[in-house]
């Protein structure tokens, strides 16, 4: 699965992201490496679950997108305590990014390695660069992990709409079984 896949990646960025950036004693550390791991771990519970129970799926799904949205608050929210700039699609860092779809750490390294080197504002060098790149670059595969989840939400809920949910299914064939 897409969303799981950049989950994944967005959890291990995070975590590397706070132990290098965020003050130790802070409490939006942990929050961010939590909201990331709910992410990851609650779309792979909800796929675990999506065999006997879609409500389940859909609530753990919503929960992982609901983990998601907090962690691109958290990366949003510092980098407006360090004035920074949150890129926008006529960034021509944004668009680097977005074309390369980078979907895993050596991808997002990477890119990391040449803004820094090719970007004309990194010539400060300096770690609070670094961190910008870092945490806009997450807010992108945030934002994409959550479309995807979102479309895995809209597609589930509309196959449980036409075809009913696992214990719907059951109950239909006790009943086929009973009348036969």
């Amino acid at each position: 699965m897409k969303s799981f896949q950049l989950a994944r990646l967005i959890y291990d960025i995070t975590f590397h992201f706070a132990d290098l950036y965020i003050p130790a004693d802070s409490r939006t550390r942990d929050q961010m490496v939590q909201a990331a791991r709910s992410g990851v771990q609650n779309i792979a519970e909800g796929s675990v679950d999506a065999a006997t129970s879609t409500k389940l799926e859909l609530n753990l799904y919503n929960v992982a997108r609901a983990s998601l949205v907090e962690l691109q608050l958290d990366y949003q929210d510092y980098l407006c305590l360090h004035n920074a700039p949150i890129w926008d699609r006529d960034s021509a860092l944004y668009q680097e990014f977005v074309a390369r779809r980078i979907a895993d750490r050596i991808g997002f390294k990477a890119f990391i390695r040449w803004a820094e080197c090719t970007h004309p504002s990194v010539n400060i060098r300096n770690i609070l660069y670094k961190s910008v790149l870092v945490a806009n670059a997450t807010l992108l595969l945030i934002a994409t992990a959550i479309y995807f989840l979102q479309r895995q939400i809209d597609s589930k809920a509309k196959t449980f709409l036409k075809s009913g949910g696992f214990a719907e299914r059951m109950h239909q064939m006790r009943c086929k079984k009973r009348n036969t």
